[in-house]
């Protein structure tokens, strides 16, 4: 897993203590983080590390690279905070299942996994504070924590 940067790592660490202290704060101005180049980066880098491929756009990492990272998330940056920014259609894909029936994919574009990642960077310090000890698995094979 690819560490984010001490300052973002702070940010998710006070959000996440706010939330545990305070189960009915509400959050206001998050969205002014999502924004941040540093959250976009750390988002870009999980996006890249997961590999995937070329979405409806197809656009690659490859090619993204040959541009320019900071190019490109300074474009991303730029649509965020105009509020200009829309979501690409997802390029649909047919695998094959186990039992010769055909599962259907929606990939997203390159684009859209890094803004969804900057997202769940910054909700994610909330959430966790919900539910860490609280079994996300219910049935028989669910694994029981301790408190």
């Amino acid at each position: 897993m690819i560490k984010p940067s001490i300052n973002l790592q702070e940010l998710r660490r006070r959000i996440y203590r706010k939330a545990k202290a305070e189960k009915h704060w509400r959050f206001w101005g998050l969205y002014v983080h999502v924004c941040e180049m540093e959250t976009l980066r750390a988002a870009y880098q999980e996006a890249k590390a997961n590999d995937g491929s070329a979405g409806s756009d197809g656009e690659s990492f490859v090619s993204i690279e040959a541009r320019g990272v900071e190019k490109f998330l300074t474009a991303i940056c730029e649509e965020l905070q105009a509020r200009t920014y829309q979501p690409s259609k997802n390029r649909r894909v047919e695998i094959p299942k186990g039992n010769g029936k055909m599962r259907r994919l929606g990939i997203p574009t390159i684009k859209d996994r890094v803004v969804q990642g900057a997202v769940k960077l910054i909700l994610a310090a909330i959430f966790e504070a919900d539910f860490t000890g609280v079994p996300l698995r219910t049935g028989p094979n669910a694994r029981r924590i301790k408190r």
